[in-house]
C-alpha cells in the first residue's frame, strides 16, 4: 500500500476516534440514563421523529439537486481548454460525463444541510400530527387557534425548505448551464439559450412560482401572528389592504405558473417575461397600495379605524395569558383600622415574611452550613400545618458543593462525597433576642422542634450542577459529621445507572474523560453511577418541548425531600395576542415535574388537563404526563403558583387591564409595577412575594403571591393583584383597585418617608458610622380589610461580620411612621388597645407639635416626584406619633411604660438624641396622668345590701 494510501487510512481513524466514538458514547450512555428514568420511549420518540424528518428531507434534496445536476450534465457537450505549459499550447478534454461522482458528493452535501435543519424542526411536526383544537376560532379568517398554533408553523417550515431548495437549484443549474456554454450572452442578440435548458429552467420556475403562491396562502394567516405596528395582530391596512394583496399575489404566483409550463411548449419568451413581470408588479403595486390607505385612510381617523382590531388584541391577549378570569373589585381606600382589625387579621400578620431570602440565605450559610463544603444554593417559601397551625416557612437545602472540598482528589469528588445532607426550615417572622431566624429544624442529623419530621435527609439529586458520582463502591460514603468523626453510610435507592462491566466501565471512562473510572478497584457490579443530578438539566433533558421555571423549590412530604419544577407549555403563534419577552404569547402553567431528591425518580404531572398544547404533549408522548390526582397528597395540597408565570401576567394586565378601546389607544389608565433603589443605588422592578393572608372578602387565611401596581410615571398605589394557591382556587388571578379619585400612598413614596423620618434616618446613619451595615428588607405592602399596612425590616451586619441579623421592624400606616424590635411591638405603638380606629386616625392626623393637620397630598393628576409630594411626617420622635394623650389612666401608664423601655434601649444603643426625646415624651405623659387624675370625679361607693 502505497504511504499516501496509509496517511489516508490514518485519517479516517483519527476522525472515527475524534468524532464518531465520542458521539456514540454519549449517545448510548444517554440511552442507558434513559432507561433509569423510565422515560426510553420519549427519548425514542423524539429519535425516531428526528431521523425520518431528517431522512426525507435528505432523500428529497438529493434526488432534487442531483437529478437537476444529472440533467444538466447530458445535454452539456463535450469541451476543450488550451492551457499553457512549460511545453507549449496544450488542450485539455472535458468530459462533463466524468463528473457524476463530483456532483453526487455535491448534491449529497446540500442534502445533509437539509436534513440537519429539517431534524431540528421535531416539535413542528409532532404538534402538527397529535394538533388538539382550541376550541376558538379567530377573528378574521375564522380559523381555529389550534391552525396557527400547530398547523401554521409546520406548513410554514414546509414551504420554507422547498423554496430555499428550489431557488439552490435554478442557481445551480444556471451557474452550470452557464460554464458549459449552453447558455450564451450575443452582445446583439442578448441571451441565447438552448432549447434543452430553456425547458429545463422553464419547470423548475413552475415549481417555483407555485411555492410562492404557497407563501402567499400562509401569508394571510400570518399577518394576525404579526406586528402591525400599534398592536399585535392584523390592523385595518392588514384586513382591507395586505389581506386582498396577498389573495392578488397568490392568482398572480398560479397564473405565473401557468405561463411558465406553455413557455415550456413554445420558443417564444413572452410567457415568462410576462409572468415576471405580472408576479413583481402585484407585489409592488400592493404594497404601494397598503401604504396609500394607511397614509390617507387610516392616519386621520386611526383609532376610529382601529377601534374593532383593537378589541380583538385585547380579549386575544387576556385569553392567550389567563387574564380573561381575572376578578377584579374596588377597596375604597380610605377604611379606618381599629385594634380588632388587627386582631382579627392576627394569622396575616404572624406570617409576613420578614426574612428576605439574601439576608437569610447569609445566615443560615453562617450557622448551619456546619462545614466548609456545605452550600445553601437558595432559599424557598412555602407553607406547613405547624403543631396545628398554618404557617407559612423558609428552607432551604443543604447541599454538598464538591468544589469546596479542601482536597479534591478522584476519589473524595467521585466516590465518597456524593451527597448532601438534611435542611434547614423556619417560620418567615420569628427572630431570637440575638437577631437570628428561628429554626424549627436545624443541625446535624436533623433535629425538628415540631411535628414536621425529615426521616430520610440525604440529598443525591439538588440544584448545584455537581457532575457524576458513584455510589454502591467498596469506598465509605461520606454522611454527615458528628463531633471531630465522621458518619458513613451506603446507598439502598435505585438511582444511577449499572456499571456492572467492563464495557460500562470503559463506556463511562470515555465520556467522563476518567481513566480512573476503568481502572479503579473501588467499582463493583452492584455500583452505580449518577449523572444529570442537576433538577433544572434533568427535566430539561427528559422533556426538552417545556419550558421551565428558572426556580425550583424544595418540599417535604412523608417524611422525604422532593423538588418540585414547574413548567410551561408556550407558544409564539396565538393570533393576536401580544407577545411578552422571548417572543411568548401564549403561556401556561400545565406541568409539574417533581424530583425525589434520593432516589432521581422524576416525574410529570399534568396540572391543567384545558391546555391544548399539554394535551397535545400527551398524545405525542403517552406515558409522560400523570393526571394530577396521582401526586402524593403531601405535595399536591402544597402546591403554589410560580413566580415566573405571575410576573409575566402581572406585567401583561399592566396594560391589558384596559378593556374599553378608546382608554387603551391613548393608554390613559396604564399601570406599571413599582421600581425601588437597591442597595448599588440602582432602580428595579419590585418581585412578588408569597404570604399567607386573609384577602378581602374572604372568611379564611390562604397562601398568594402578591404585586402592587402604580400609575404609570407615578408613586401613588392603583391597585395590586395576588395569585392564590390554595385547594381549588389554585391558580385564580384577583386585582384590587383603588379609587383613581383618591391618593393611596405607594411603596416607593413610603420608602421616600421612611428615609426622611427624623428619627429612623439619623438611627440609621448612627449605625452605619459606627461601622455596622445596615440592610434594608424588601418594603411589604400588606392589605388589612380595605387598608394598608407597609412593613419593612431592618438587618444589622457588624462590622468584618458575616451574620445579617434581624434588628428593627418599620410599620407604616397612613402618617406614621414607627421602628421597634419586633412587628408587634409596632403594630401596639399605632394600634394601642381601647383605642377606636377614628381615635388613631385621628391621632395620625394631628402634628403633635402644633396639634394641626398635615397638608393634604396632590391631586392624582398632578406629578408625584418621590416625598416631595407627601405630607411632612407626623412626628419626629416614636411614640409622638399617636397624637393626641389618652385620657384614661390605664392606657396612659401603658404608655409611659413603653415610653420608659424606649428611653432604656436608646440610652443602651447610644442614641442620645432619641434617649432625650424620649425622656421628654415620659414627663409629657407623666404631667397628663397627674391632671387626668385630680381632674376625675370622685367615686361614689356603690350601696351595701341589707344582711
Amino acid at each position: 500500500m502505497s504511504r499516501l494510501g496509509i496517511r489516508f487510512q490514518l485519517l479516517l481513524l483519527a476522525l472515527l476516534l475524534f468524532f464518531v466514538v465520542p458521539s456514540f458514547v454519549d449517545f448510548y450512555a444517554d440511552w442507558l440514563w434513559y432507561g433509569e428514568t423510565n422515560y426510553q420511549h420519549i427519548f425514542l420518540r423524539v429519535l425516531t421523529t428526528q431521523m425520518a424528518l431528517g431522512g426525507v428531507a435528505f432523500v428529497v434534496a438529493f434526488l432534487v439537486f442531483a437529478g437537476n445536476l444529472r440533467l444538466t450534465l447530458r445535454v452539456t457537450p463535450r469541451r476543450e481548454f488550451v492551457v499553457m505549459t512549460p511545453d507549449g499550447p496544450r488542450t485539455i478534454a472535458v468530459d462533463p460525463l466524468r463528473l457524476r461522482p463530483l456532483l453526487y458528493g455535491l448534491s449529497a452535501v446540500a442534502a445533509l444541510l437539509a436534513a440537519t435543519y429539517a431534524s431540528s424542526q421535531w416539535e413542528r411536526l409532532l404538534y402538527f400530527i397529535y394538533a388538539t383544537p382550541f376550541g376558538t376560532a379567530d377573528p378574521i379568517l375564522g380559523r381555529d387557534v389550534g391552525f396557527y398554533v400547530f398547523s401554521l408553523p409546520f406548513y410554514q417550515f414546509l414551504q420554507g425548505l422547498a423554496l430555499t431548495l428550489v431557488v439552490a437549484v435554478l442557481i445551480g443549474v444556471g451557474v452550470a448551464y452557464g460554464l458549459s456554454g449552453v447558455v450564451q450572452f450575443d452582445p446583439l442578440r442578448g441571451l441565447r439559450l438552448q432549447r434543452v435548458a430553456v425547458q429545463h429552467l422553464t419547470w423548475i420556475g413552475v415549481v417555483l412560482f407555485l411555492l410562492l403562491a404557497a407563501g402567499a396562502w400562509l401569508g394571510q394567516a400570518g399577518l394576525l401572528t404579526s406586528d402591525s405596528g400599534l398592536f399585535y395582530g392584523a390592523s385595518y391596512v392588514d384586513v382591507h389592504a395586505r389581506l386582498p394583496v396577498l389573495r392578488m399575489t397568490m392568482v398572480a404566483a398560479l397564473v405565473a405558473a401557468a405561463l411558465a409550463v406553455y413557455q415550456a411548449f413554445t420558443e417564444r419568451r413572452w410567457p415568462i417575461v410576462s409572468a415576471i413581470v405580472l408576479y413583481l408588479g402585484v407585489a409592488f403595486a400592493g404594497s404601494a397600495y397598503a401604504a396609500m390607505v394607511q397614509r390617507f385612510v387610516v392616519a386621520p381617523n386611526e383609532q376610529v379605524k382601529e377601534t374593532p382590531f383593537i378589541v380583538h388584541n385585547i380579549e386575544a391577549t387576556r385569553r392567550a395569558f389567563g387574564l380573561e378570569g381575572v376578578a377584579e373589585r374596588e377597596l375604597s381606600g380610605d377604611a379606618l383600622l381599629s385594634r380588632e382589625d388587627i386582631d382579627r387579621n392576627a394569622a396575616t400578620l404572624r406570617n409576613v415574611p420578614l426574612w428576605d431570602h439574601q439576608p437569610l440565605l447569609d445566615t443560615f450559610s453562617q450557622i448551619q452550613e456546619i462545614r466548609t463544603y456545605y452550600d445553601f444554593v437558595s432559599v424557598h417559601n412555602d407553607r406547613y400545618p405547624i403543631n396545628g397551625e398554618y404557617r407559612q416557612i423558609m428552607l432551604s437545602a443543604r447541599e454538598l458543593n464538591s468544589a469546596s472540598l479542601p482536597n479534591r482528589t478522584w476519589i473524595n469528588e467521585r466516590l465518597t462525597f456524593t451527597h448532601g445532607y438534611g435542611l434547614t426550615l423556619g417560620p418567615v417572622n420569628q427572630v431570637t433576642t440575638e437577631g437570628l431566624p428561628v429554626l424549627f429544624i436545624k443541625n446535624l442529623p436533623p433535629e425538628s422542634s415540631v411535628d414536621l419530621q425529615v426521616t430520610e435527609p440525604s440529598i443525591y439529586y439538588g440544584e448545584l450542577a455537581n457532575d457524576h458520582v458513584f455510589v454502591r463502591t467498596r469506598t465509605r460514603e461520606f454522611h454527615y459529621p458528628r463531633g471531630e468523626d465522621n458518619v458513613y453510610s451506603t446507598y439502598t435507592g435505585d438511582g444511577g445507572v449499572p456499571v456492572d462491566s467492563f464495557f460500562r466501565k470503559l463506556l463511562f471512562s470515555i465520556k467522563f474523560r476518567s481513566l480512573k473510572t476503568l481502572l479503579s478497584n473501588d467499582l463493583t457490579p452492584e455500583s452505580r453511577v449518577m449523572y444529570y443530578r442537576q433538577i433544572g438539566e434533568r427535566v430539561r433533558k427528559i422533556a426538552p418541548f417545556l419550558t421551565f421555571e428558572e426556580d425550583r423549590y424544595l418540599s417535604i412530604a412523608g417524611g422525604r425531600l422532593f423538588w418540585v419544577q414547574d413548567a410551561y407549555t408556550t407558544s409564539a403563534r396565538y393570533p393576536y395576542s401580544t407577545p411578552f419577552s422571548d417572543n411568548i404569547n401564549y403561556i401556561r402553567n400545565s406541568v409539574k415535574a417533581v424530583v425525589d431528591a434520593y432516589h432521581g425518580r422524576t416525574s410529570f404531572y399534568l396540572v391543567d388537563d384545558r391546555d391544548p398544547i399539554a394535551q397535545t404533549l400527551a398524545k405525542a408522548f403517552p406515558g409522560l404526563l400523570q393526571p394530577l390526582a396521582e401526586m402524593p397528597e403531601g405535595l399536591r395540597t402544597r402546591l403554589r403558583y410560580p413566580q415566573g408565570i405571575f410576573q409575566i401576567q402581572t406585567a401583561v394586565f399592566s396594560t391589558y387591564h384596559m378593556t374599553n378601546p378608546a382608554v387603551f389607544y391613548n393608554k390613559e389608565d396604564q399601570w406599571e409595577v413599582p421600581s425601588l433603589d437597591t442597595r448599588a443605588g440602582q432602580s428595579s422592578r419590585m418581585l412578588p412575594w408569597y404570604t399567607i393572608m386573609r384577602l378581602p372578602g374572604e372568611q379564611d387565611t390562604e397562601f398568594i403571591q402578591m404585586l402592587p401596581y402604580t400609575p404609570r410615571q407615578k408613586d401613588n398605589l392603583a391597585a395590586w393583584m395576588v395569585a392564590r394557591s390554595d385547594g381549588q382556587n389554585y391558580g385564580r388571578l384577583m386585582v384590587f383597585q383603588f379609587p383613581k379619585q383618591k391618593v393611596i400612598f405607594g411603596p416607593r413614596q413610603v420608602v421616600a418617608r421612611i428615609s426622611q423620618d427624623q428619627v429612623i434616618s439619623p438611627q440609621v446613619t448612627l449605625w452605619n458610622q459606627q461601622g455596622s451595615e445596615v440592610i434594608q428588607g424588601t418594603l411589604l405592602v400588606i392589605p388589612i380589610e380595605e387598608s394598608l399596612i407597609y412593613i419593612r425590616p431592618l438587618y444589622l451586619r457588624s462590622a468584618g461580620g458575616r451574620i445579617p441579623e434581624l434588628k428593627r421592624v418599620i410599620v407604616a400606616y397612613q402618617n406614621q411612621i414607627v421602628m421597634e424590635e419586633t412587628l408587634e411591638a409596632a403594630l401596639n405603638r399605632i394600634f394601642p388597645r381601647g383605642r377606636s380606629a377614628e381615635e388613631i386616625a385621628a391621632a395620625a392626623a394631628l402634628s403633635p407639635a402644633e396639634g394641626a393637620a398635615p397638608a393634604p397630598p396632590r391631586a392624582a393628576t398632578e406629578p408625584t416626584p418621590g416625598a416631595a409630594a407627601l405630607p411632612a411626617p407626623p412626628s419626629a420622635v416614636p411614640g409622638a406619633a399617636v397624637g393626641t394623650l389618652p385620657t384614661d389612666t390605664s392606657t396612659l401608664i401603658l404608655e409611659a411604660r413603653a415610653t420608659y423601655q424606649r428611653a432604656l434601649r436608646a440610652q443602651r444603643d447610644g442614641n442620645w438624641a432619641l434617649y432625650g426625646e424620649e425622656v421628654r415624651r415620659l414627663g409629657d405623659i407623666l404631667e397628663h396622668l397627674q391632671r387626668v387624675t385630680q381632674e376625675a370625679p370622685p367615686r361614689t361607693p356603690a350601696p351595701r345590701e341589707p344582711r
